[in-house]
Formats: C-alpha cells, structure tokens, sequence
C-alpha cells in the first residue's frame, strides 16, 4: 500500500497544492484522490479521510490519517529520514520550520484578497495596505533566508524544502495577480513557476477545464506567466507515432497533434495534460524527443 492524498480543485486549492508538493518533488509515490470542491462528491471525500475536515490530507501506508499540512510535512520526514524535507544544517532548519508556521497561520490579508488562481493572470489588481503589509513580510522572510542560508541554490534554504512547499501557493498569487514585489521575490517566483512538480500541477488543472465560481475577477486576463509552452491541440483521430500511451503503456485511443506530429494516449486526461504543458512530463518529453 502507498499513501494516499485527497485534494480539492488543483487550480484553485493552494493547500492542496501543498499536500502535492510534499510528494511529488521528493520523488514519494502517492495515490491521489480528488473532488470538486463544494460538491457532496468532495463530503464524500473527506469523509473517507475522517477526522480530517479540510484538503490536504493523507492516509499513510499503514492507514493512518494525518492532515494540516505541517503534520503531514513532519510525518513525512520523520517517516523518511533519508529524505531532505528540511535543511540539514540546524539553525536553517529552525529558521524553516518557523517561517512554514507562519505561512500556515498568517497572511489572511493576502489568501483573502487574492485567492490562487492558476488558470491565468489579471491586469490591473489593487492590492490594498493590508496585501502591501503582507507583501513586505514575505519579501523580508524570503530575503532573510536566501541572505543567510540560500547560496547554494534558487530556493529559499538553497535546495528545495518544506519552506518552499509552503510558500509557493504565495509564488502563484504573485504571479497571478502581478503583485508588486522586488527583483529578489520576482527571481524566487520564477522559480516556482519552473518546478517541474508544480507545472505538472498546473497541467493537470487547465485538463480539468473546470472554472469554480467566484474565484476569477472582473478583469482583463492575461496569459500564465510561467515558462513559454508548446503549442499543442487535440485531434481527433490518429494514427500516431507511438502505439502505447507513454504514460499508461496500453493501446492508445485519444490524440494531439504538436509540431506536426502526432501523438497517442489511453484516454482524454492523458491527452489533455499534455496538450496543457506538454514539456512538463518526461515520459512525453522521451518520445517527443526521439
């Protein structure tokens, strides 16, 4: 038995974004389980992750449930100690653990007035003293960590971390709504926007072509900031360059066309994901690449 992870909207749920990111970048294999959020299906949901109340949470190997995303990061490392969750050296550590606690309880004036969003960008958003305040916060934890301990590489404690989990919901809600934010924040942003894990994420939600109310606003959009995507589309007939979905190894069914070429897989999601971000799954990027 692996772990299982249950997760609302992968477009809108920062949290859940954050349960992914405890997995999927440490190379940790988990069951996903999602449910549109608001809808009985995702009660149903959580009801098979009681006590949990809210998205992430986990079932452990053992069928234990562990949910808030700061139990389930130390669960995690605790669990698998040979996995750098935190940073080894002790005063990075400490300083980790304390700026991911406050990312859990803090900022509401940010999560409120901008909640995360990663269909597209807005132009021209206002943020108010209160996101402003926030805003400086954040740019002073973020500054002070990569000053202090974040030489050796892009994130915040140099190798990526429980810390960076825990604030790249913060990366997309900057990039999303075009915060105003210093050289510093905008590099570490862009970083996030690159991760692999999080534009598989990202992939995954524009497949599920599924817009929540009240979550967009009344303003001009503007493409996703990240990196630059392939333009592909999908078709709706082969025959393909390969036989077998790259993903699933069965017989594929559903296909898109990129550069010309054309390309199968073993049901619309596979297709789909794809088409989104076609450079963030390796497995494509092996056959495309050929």
């Amino acid at each position: 038995m692996t772990y299982e992870l249950a997760i609302g909207d992968r477009t809108y749920s920062s949290w859940s974004l954050r349960g992914w990111l405890l997995f999927d970048p440490f190379n940790i294999p988990v069951r996903v389980c999602s449910a549109r959020m608001y809808s009985p299906e995702f009660k149903a949901l959580l009801a098979d992750f009681a006590p949990a109340r809210l998205v992430p949470a986990m079932k452990t190997p053992a069928g234990d449930v562990v949910y808030e995303t700061l139990a389930m990061a130390e669960t995690l490392a605790e669990t698998h100690p040979d996995t750098d969750f935190w940073p080894q050296e002790p005063a990075a550590r400490a300083f980790a653990r304390s700026i991911s606690a406050e990312m859990h309880s803090g900022f509401g004036a940010l999560r409120s007035a901008c909640t995360m969003n990663l269909r597209c960008a807005f132009q021209g958003f206002q943020p108010d003293v209160a996101v402003l305040a926030d805003l400086a916060r954040i740019e002073f934890l973020w500054s002070l960590a990569r000053d202090r301990f974040g030489a050796s590489g892009p994130w915040l404690f140099g190798d990526w971390s429980v810390a960076d989990v825990f604030f790249a919901p913060v990366a997309t809600r900057i990039a999303t709504y075009q915060l105003p934010v210093g050289k510093l924040a905008q590099t570490y942003v862009a970083a996030h926007l690159g991760h692999p894990s999080l534009r598989r994420w990202r992939a995954l939600g524009v497949a599920e072509n599924y817009i929540q109310p009240g979550y967009d606003l009344d303003l001009p959009e503007l493409p996703w900031p990240g990196p630059a995507l392939l333009t592909a589309k999908p078709i709706a007939a082969g025959p393909s360059e390969n036989a077998i979905c790259p993903y699933s190894g069965r017989p594929v069914t559903d296909f898109l066309e990129l550069d010309g070429r054309v390309f199968g897989f073993c049901n619309p999601t596979c297709r789909d994901k794809t088409v989104a971000d076609p450079m963030a799954w390796p497995a494509f990027v092996k056959i495309y690449q050929k």
